[in-house]
């Protein structure tokens, strides 16, 4: 599969497909798998993962048998799909390459195409009740908006795959926003002055009822808490109707309150009979135990803190770099890796200059050298050096922090994939 598909998250742009052919050709031979079961479709530029994670948890914890579609993964192919917080087994990945091998040999799917070929076979297979299913990239092209949904999610807009995905928010929307399918419910996570309207046209070409959660939430934390198994926080959430709950997350990045927003209205729109107060609070709580999530500011280990986040763009980083400034340290360190085809300079603008930096490249095509890299951030002030790999610089950092340092790992999802050990559970 790596070596005889195109896989974008590993060479970039010659294995996007701006068309829907090639996945509508497989669902065909599959015998439309995607019309089999029911679903919740999540598009955005950060959060979906979560907002994805945390609603298949929730329905776990009401007895549903639970698909989760999401992408990239970071030890494991199986983290993609998953029932009940289980990764797909093996022998069915073995199976469906080989029973299919000669299809795919004349079609030539991209890796992402076949990849949700697979998993929508797989939900059908095992007849789940609802499928939690991320939009790779995008959403209008994306290989997964071939399912018509009980409710599209649409987390945010910011700019990310701009070569692909257009160079202004407006743009960005029109894409993601094509997610959105005739009488199908909408949620979008925030309200944002120049793709509001843009959402709002589509939903009512579409004839789609649309929501805006945080005109219905507020979120605040209350407290984190740092224990041997990581950080918890205790945040609350405030209807329009004055109505209050507390709600415990081990998901404690400041980024997540926008995230639970999205993931609370979910809950009230579709599932008032469904979903208790208990079995939301259950689901929040218990995300990364049910669905193996990773690698959203995780603590690895102690004395020094290292903790990783996956966050690759300017708008997760200012969230990251402020609760880094939250964070008690002495000193701080960061191992930074991106890739070669975004504009880093955006991300390295907010990076604080006060930090010792371990500029490393990640061990797949894309990965932008080590070297290109430390010369860009020395124009924002930005000083370290650079390793040829992403486990010496964290190895270098570790030798170097001292008890009550800090140390950060970030910059891509590959970066953090190699540091994070493999979840044995799951």
């Amino acid at each position: 599969m790596y070596n005889n598909l195109p896989m974008y998250q590993r060479v970039g742009a010659v294995a996007y497909k701006e068309n829907l052919d090639n996945t509508i050709a497989l669902m065909t031979y599959l015998r439309h798998p995607e019309k089999k079961f029911k679903s919740i479709h999540i598009a955005g530029t950060n959060g979906k993962g979560s907002v994805a994670h945390n609603l298949a948890s929730i329905y776990q914890e009401a007895g549903f048998k639970t698909g989760l579609y999401t992408s990239p993964h970071l030890k494991d192919f199986r983290e993609r799909i998953r029932v009940n917080g289980e990764k797909i087994q093996q022998k069915f990945v073995l199976a469906f390459v080989k029973k299919n091998k000669s299809f795919f040999d004349d079609l030539k799917p991209s890796f992402f195409e076949m990849t949700v070929a697979m998993a929508f076979w797989y939900f059908a297979k095992k007849q789940v009740d609802i499928a939690i299913v991320e939009v790779g990239m995008g959403g209008r092209l994306d290989s997964t908006n071939v399912i018509t949904p009980q409710l599209s999610i649409i987390t945010n807009i910011g700019y990310d795959h701009t070569q692909f995905l257009g160079s202004t928010l407006e743009d960005i929307a029109r894409e993601k926003g094509g997610i959105i399918k005739e009488k199908v419910p909408v949620i979008i996570g925030e309200t944002q002055p120049k793709t509001a309207e843009i959402f709002i046209q589509i939903a009512k070409e579409k004839n789609a009822p649309i929501i805006f959660a945080d005109q219905l939430f507020q979120m605040r934390k209350e407290k984190c808490l740092l224990e041997e198994d990581g950080y918890w926080m205790t945040f609350s959430s405030k209807s329009n109707e004055n109505v209050s709950r507390k709600y415990v997350t081990p998901l404690t990045g400041l980024y997540q309150l926008n995230n639970f927003r999205t993931i609370i209205t979910a809950c009230q729109l579709i599932g008032k009979e469904t979903f208790t107060d208990g079995i939301i609070k259950d689901g929040i709580e218990n995300c990364i135990a049910n669905t193996g999530l990773m690698g959203r500011w995780q603590v690895l280990q102690h004395r020094p803190l290292c903790i990783v986040d996956v966050g690759h763009n300017a708008a997760g980083f200012q969230y990251i770099v402020e609760q880094l400034l939250q964070i008690s340290h002495e000193n701080l360190h960061i191992v930074l890796g991106m890739v070669n085809d975004k504009d880093t300079s955006q991300v390295l603008s907010l990076l604080p200059k006060q930090a010792q930096y371990y500029f490393c490249k990640a061990n797949i095509p894309r990965g932008l050298d080590q070297h290109e890299l430390q010369n860009a951030a020395k124009e924002f002030g930005l000083q370290g050096k650079a390793y040829s790999t992403v486990k010496r610089a964290y190895n270098a950092a570790k030798r170097t922090a001292k008890k009550y340092d800090l140390i950060f790992v970030g910059g891509s999802t590959f970066t953090v994939a190699e540091v994070i050990p493999l979840r044995k559970k799951n």
